[in-house]
C-alpha cells in the first residue's frame, strides 16, 4: 500500500516526483524518498511525511537530474525509518528500486544473495529486489527484469533505475497498480492518476507482467517473451480540481459534501423513462431468472455496502445472498454452484484480498460482476461484467462517497433483479424508482447538519467507548458509522444488532456510555425504541437517528437526529451522512489527521 511516481524528460525530475507523491500520500505516509539520476543515482529518503522529504531535499540544495523515481510508503516489512524507506539501492549503488506490494519469498532470496556476498542495510523485502537485480544484471534492463520476475513470488509494482542506463526507466506490475502517463518529450509512471493529472490526461493501463521501457520520447510495452504490446490510450475526463481540496480543510469533508452529486451521477444514467438499465452488462432476463445464489465479496466499508445489498436483493429479488469478507472467502473453501454469481465490490479496483477472491471464484467457473470506481482497474478488467460507481476521485482514506455510490448500485441491482423475477409490480417499481431519484436531495438536506453534529462531537470527543445499534438495514449502517468513528478518531467503537444487546453486550453499558441508536426501519421501530430504553436504564447517553415524524423516540433518547421520511430501503443512504459528519468532527476535535489516519492507507494492495 504505497505510492510510486517515475519521470523521464526534459525537466528537473525531483520537483515533479515530490509533487506527484504529494498527490499519492493517501496511499502511504510513514516515509518517502526519491532517486534521481544526475551524476550517478542520488537518493534522498526519510521517515515521515512528504513535507519532511521536501525539506530534506531543500536542505541538500536540491537534487539535479531529469530522470527519477519516487515512493511514499505504508510499512509492511520493517518499521518506518530512514533506512527502510524507499527507494532501495543495490550494495554497489548501481540499481535503485521502488516497490509497491510484498515479495513473499524474500527471506530465501536474501539468504542466497548473502551467500554471494551481498550486505543488506534494511529490513525490507524491497531491498532484496534491488540486490537481486544487480546480481542478475547483464547490461540489458529488460532481460534482467525478466530474470528477476522469474525468481520472485508475490505482488509488485516496480520502478527501476540503473546508473549504466541514464536514459531509461523500466517498470512492471503484478497484482499492484501501475499506469503509464504519456507526455510530449516526457513520460511517467505512477500508482494512480492524481499524481500525473497536472502533466497529462493520456495513459496506458497495464496488465499483470507487462514490462514498460520508459524513455523521454518513447514508451515500449513488452510481454514476458519481449513481444511488443500495442495499447489503447485511456483519456481521463475529470479535471485536476476534482483531486484537490477546493477550500476544505480535509479531503474527507469535501468528499462528504460531494455525495449528492456522486449518488446522482451513479443512478441517473441508469434510469431511463422510469426503467433501470444496467449499462452494457451481459445479463439477459433469462440469466437473471436463473441466478441460484449471489455471493457478495468485499472488504471494509465495501463489505458494509454489501450487507445493505444482501438485505435489499433478498427483499426484492428473493435470491439468497451470502456476504463474505474477501480475506476469508477463498480460505474457507467456499461452496459455489452453477448459476451462482459473485458480486465483487472495491473502490480502487485493486484491493488485494478482493482480487484474490475474485480469481478463486473465476477458477471455479463462477460469473463475476464487479462494482468499482476506478476505470480500467485490475478487478474491472478481470471481471465478466462491471458497473462503475461514478464517484470521481476519492482521496481521504476513510471512504464516504465511495460507500454511498456502492450502496446506490446495490439498490439498482435489487430493483432490476426483483422486477425481472416478477417480485415487484409495475406500480411499486415506479414508486421506488421515483423515490430513489429523490435521495440526492435528501442527502443534500442532511449536509446542513454540520453545526449540530459539530456540537455533538465536541461534547463526546473524549469518550472511551461508543456503541452503535440498529436492526435490519440500520444494523448495516451502524457498522459503517462505527468504522468511520474508530478509523479516523481512534475511539473504540462497536456496532451491534440491537436485538443482541441482551445476549451479553449490554454488560458493557455503564453511566455516561455513548450509544448511537439508528431507528429508521418502520417495521422495527418499536423494537428499537425498547432497546433504547434498555440502555438508558443502565445509564447510557443515547443519540438516536429517526425518520421525520417519528417523535416518540424523543421521549426516551437524550438527542434525536431526524432524517427525511423515505422508504425503509433507502435509509442506508441517509443515516450514514450524520454518522460521517459526526466522526469527522470528533476526529478534528481530537486533533487527528482526518485524511491520513494512523496505520491505514487508502488502497490496500497487500494481503
Amino acid at each position: 500500500m504505497c505510492g510510486i511516481v517515475g519521470y523521464i524528460g526534459q525537466n528537473e525530475a525531483a520537483p515533479i516526483l515530490i509533487k506527484g507523491l504529494k498527490k499519492l500520500e493517501y496511499r502511504g505516509y510513514d516515509s518517502a524518498g526519491i532517486a534521481v539520476f544526475g551524476d550517478g543515482i542520488h537518493v534522498v529518503k526519510t521517515k515521515g511525511r512528504l513535507a519532511d522529504l521536501d525539506q530534506k531535499v531543500q536542505q541538500q540544495g536540491g537534487v539535479k537530474g531529469m530522470v527519477g523515481i519516487g515512493h511514499t510508503r505504508w510499512a509492511t516489512h520493517g518499521a518506518p525509518s530512514d533506512v527502510n524507506s524507499h527507494p532501495h539501492t543495490s550494495m554497489n549503488g548501481r540499481i535503485s528500486v521502488v516497490h509497491n506490494g510484498i515479495i513473499e519469498n524474500y527471506l530465501q532470496l536474501k539468504a542466497e544473495l548473502e551467500e554471494k556476498g551481498y550486505v543488506f542495510a534494511s529490513e525490507t523485502d524491497t531491498e532484496v529486489v534491488a540486490q537481486l537485480f544487480d546480481s542478475c544484471y547483464n547490461g540489458d534492463m529488460v532481460d534482467t527484469l525478466i530474470q528477476v520476475i522469474g525468481k520472485i513470488r508475490g505482488s509488485y509494482a516496480l520502478g527501476i533505475l540503473c546508473n549504466e542506463k541514464p536514459d531509461e526507466i523500466v517498470a512492471v506490475r503484478k497484482d499492484s497498480p501501475m499506469l503509464v502517463g504519456l507526455g510530449k518529450g516526457e513520460n511517467f509512471i505512477a500508482s494512480d492518476i492524481p499524481a500525473l493529472l497536472e502533466y497529462t490526461k493520456d495513459y496506458y493501463l497495464l496488465n499483470d507482467n507487462e514490462i514498460v521501457v520508459l524513455k523521454k520520447d518513447s514508451v515500449t510495452i513488452l510481454d514476458m517473451d519481449k513481444n511488443e504490446i500495442q495499447k489503447e490510450i485511456y483519456n481521463v475526463t475529470w479535471d485536476i480540481s476534482a483531486a484537490e481540496k477546493g477550500g476544505y480543510d480535509y479531503f474527507m469533508m469535501k468528499e462528504i459534501m460531494e455525495q449528492p452529486k456522486a449518488f446522482q451521477a451513479t443512478i441517473s444514467p441508469r434510469i431511463v423513462d422510469g426503467d433501470i438499465q444496467l449499462d452494457q452488462i451481459q445479463y439477459t432476463n433469462e440469466d437473471i431468472q436463473n441466478i441460484n445464489r449471489i455471493h457478495i465479496i468485499a472488504c471494509g466499508s465495501a463489505w458494509h455496502a454489501a450487507i445493505v445489498g444482501k438485505y435489499v436483493i433478498e427483499g426484492y429479488a428473493r435470491i439468497p445472498v451470502e456476504v463474505d469478507l474477501a480475506s476469508e472467502f477463498r480460505y474457507r473453501n467456499p461452496i459455489l454452484n452453477q448459476n451462482d454469481v459473485c458480486i465483487v465490490i472495491s473502490q480502487s479496483g485493486e484491493t488485494a484480498d478482493t482480487l484474490a477472491a475474485l480469481r478463486e471464484a473465476k477458477r471455479q467457473g463462477i460469473r463475476i460482476l464487479s462494482i468499482v470506481n476506478v476505470v480500467g482497474s485490475s478487478i474491472a478488467r478481470e471481471s465478466d461484467d462491471v458497473l462503475y460507481t461514478w464517484a470521481g476521485p476519492e482521496i481521504a482514506v476513510a471512504t464516504t462517497k465511495g460507500y454511498s455510490t456502492q450502496v446506490a448500485l446495490m439498490y439498482l441491482l435489487a430493483l432490476k433483479f426483483g422486477q425481472v423475477r416478477g417480485h415487484i409490480s409495475k406500480e411499486d417499481m415506479q414508486m421506488l424508482v421515483k423515490e430513489l431519484q429523490q435521495i440526492p436531495d435528501c442527502i443534500e438536506k442532511l449536509l446542513s447538519l454540520q453545526d449540530e453534529m459539530k456540537a455533538l462531537a465536541k461534547a463526546h470527543a473524549h469518550a472511551n467507548d461508543v456503541f452503535v445499534i440498529g436492526r435490519g438495514i440500520d444494523y448495516a449502517v451502524a457498522m459503517e458509522g462505527s468504522l468511520k468513528l474508530k478509523e479516523i478518531s481512534y475511539i473504540h467503537s462497536e456496532a451491534y444488532a440491537a436485538g443482541e444487546l441482551k445476549h451479553g453486550t449490554i454488560s458493557l453499558i455503564e453511566e455516561g456510555t455513548l450509544v448511537i441508536a439508528i431507528a429508521t426501519q418502520d417495521q422495527l421501530y418499536e423494537k428499537l425504541v425498547s432497546n433504547v430504553k434498555e440502555v438508558k436504564a443502565r445509564g447510557a447517553y443515547v443519540v438516536a437517528l429517526a425518520k421525520e415524524g417519528n417523535t416518540e423516540i424523543a421521549e426516551v433518547a437524550d438527542k434525536v437526529i431526524y432524517i427525511p421520511h423515505v422508504h425503509d430501503t433507502f435509509t442506508a443512504s441517509l443515516n450514514v451522512i450524520p454518522m460521517q459528519i459526526f466522526a469527522y468532527y470528533v476526529a478534528v476535535e481530537r486533533g487527528c489527521d482526518v485524511d491520513m489516519p494512523r496505520n491505514l492507507a487508502k488502497s490496500v494492495t497487500v494481503e
